[in-house]
């Protein structure tokens, strides 16, 4: 039962994130120190201090804490606290030690003195391999108990969790493990480093076996779409939709993993642009936009390089050679004889348009809504796709993709999370609620409802009204899948 009477007032979301972030790695650390060296190191001594001083800021904006689970996501006070790649690793360590506890929410009272931290994240390190998440957190409780630990009391996680929850925890890690590995390219060609192929390849054949066996979860994760990463983001969801595609078209693995290969490296010569062009937020001048349209044969010639046990990555230097030409040649870079694109280029060249449309970039700040993206790409011959393989990509992920806003005609607001489990039905995808009929928030996830429910008298119980920006209504459509 809490210790909390009154509330006190709420400190402002972005101090309270900035604190609950704060905090949460303060505990990362922390148990790190005591799981590599004993109590007495200076290491960890300072960790506990520091420990303490985070917990006491954040008790003078709050006075007591509660820290919440709640599917994929941490909660201080009710505040959500955004899941990015530089926190990535601590907030699903405490998450993961948390869940083998049973543990559902951690409150911290006013008193928490350091000696009850020290105890309580000893415990949960020695106790960890022992039976079951119950008969854990019944020991944990009762070990807290013995010790006089009152600044720290423990609530058992509800006895339900969200369907696919390890399938949706590997899939975040192979997504944040592919930034990664894009991320070290990229800097190690700007560096003029060498790239390991082993470390690409890997991360691909990951990214392939969860597309195989969890195409859901891992397509969901394309919304993140980090504005700040978008050079890495964007290479690893042309890879899921370019091995999701690959998939739709019936290709056995071996050629998925070179499909994937392909795309995750088929920007590779944007690293050797100027950083001041790739993040201009203006139009491009004429010399400008001559350097940017240079980067698919600088990815070639980058591609040429990088050689792993005499093998050369030819189909790869082929895609981020043509990528960019266009169906009818009339993109860049321009070609002197008559030439048909390779079904690989072909493929990236549509899952590349398709995310860079719908997505913000510094020059781009407000994405275009993806039904609309989708319209433009098949309707549009100027554009140059491959018709038949965006009719795939419509396909495989309906014509309202996952991650679009919508208003329903029940006056809810709801984010697409899958397509339609039935395929004749490409206009009723899978919607999680994020804002009631009343006009109310709905916490992420938000309810799972299927636009192919029907009533009684055979009427569909909800239905798409038309598409709309999430900004309008304060969403961030990446919350609904991490």
């Amino acid at each position: 039962m809490s210790h909390a009477a009154e509330p006190a007032p709420r400190a402002p979301e972005g101090q309270l994130r900035q604190g609950g972030r704060a905090l949460l790695l303060a505990i990362y650390s922390a148990l790190r120190s005591l799981k590599l060296y004993p109590v007495e190191n200076a290491t960890v001594q300072k960790a506990l201090d520091d420990l303490e001083a985070t917990t006491r800021a954040l008790i003078l904006l709050e006075s007591d804490l509660e820290l919440r689970l709640a599917g994929d996501f941490i909660f201080v006070n009710a505040t959500r606290l955004r899941l990015e790649l530089d926190n990535y690793a601590s907030f699903s360590h405490i998450l993961a030690v948390l869940r083998a506890f049973g543990i559902g929410a951690l409150r911290i009272h006013s008193t928490v003195s350091r000696r009850e931290w020290q105890i309580f994240l000893s415990l949960l390190l020695s106790l960890s391999e022992r039976g079951q998440p119950e008969e854990r957190f019944e020991e944990l409780s009762t070990r807290l108990a013995g010790g006089d630990v009152g600044g720290l009391e423990i609530e058992a996680a509800s006895e339900h969790e969200a369907d696919g929850e390890q399938a949706k925890e590997a899939a975040k890690r192979v997504y944040a493990q592919g930034v990664a590995v894009t991320k070290e390219v990229i800097t190690g060609v700007r560096l003029g480093r060498a790239t390991s192929v082993k470390k690409v390849k890997r991360a691909v054949q990951l990214i392939v076996d969860q597309v195989l066996n969890n195409e859901t979860s891992v397509v969901g994760l394309t919304t993140i779409r980090d504005y700040d990463e978008y050079t890495f983001t964007h290479s690893v969801n042309v890879c899921i939709f370019s091995v999701a595609l690959g998939k739709k078209l019936g290709f056995p693995r071996l050629q998925l993993y070179d499909l994937g290969m392909t795309a995750l490296l088929h920007d590779v010569g944007k690293a050797r642009v100027p950083v001041t062009i790739l993040n201009k937020t203006t139009g491009l001048d004429e010399a400008e936009w001559r350097v940017m349209q240079a980067h698919p044969w600088l990815g070639a010639l980058t591609l040429l390089g990088m050689r792993a046990h005499d093998e050369t990555p030819y189909r790869s230097i082929l895609v981020a050679h043509e990528h960019h030409m266009k169906t009818d040649l009339s993109g860049y870079p321009r070609t002197i004889r008559p030439r048909s694109l390779g079904i690989f280029s072909r493929i990236v060249a549509v899952a590349d348009g398709f995310d860079a449309a719908t997505s913000r970039r510094c020059y781009q700040t407000v994405p275009i809504e993806p039904d609309q993206v989708l319209r433009e790409m098949w309707e549009n011959p100027r554009r140059g796709y491959d018709r038949i393989l965006v009719k795939a990509l419509i396909n495989l992920i309906g014509i309202y993709p996952v991650g679009t806003c919508v208003i329903l005609d029940t006056f809810e607001i709801g984010i697409v999370a899958a397509p339609s489990p039935d395929g004749m039905q490409l206009n009723r995808p899978m919607v999680r609620i994020a804002v009631d009929a009343d006009g109310a928030a709905v916490p992420p996830p938000g309810a799972l409802v299927g636009l192919t429910e029907q009533d009684e008298g055979g009427a569909y119980v909800r239905s798409i009204v038309k598409v709309t920006n999430p900004s309008r209504y304060g969403l961030t459509v990446g919350d609904y899948f991490v």
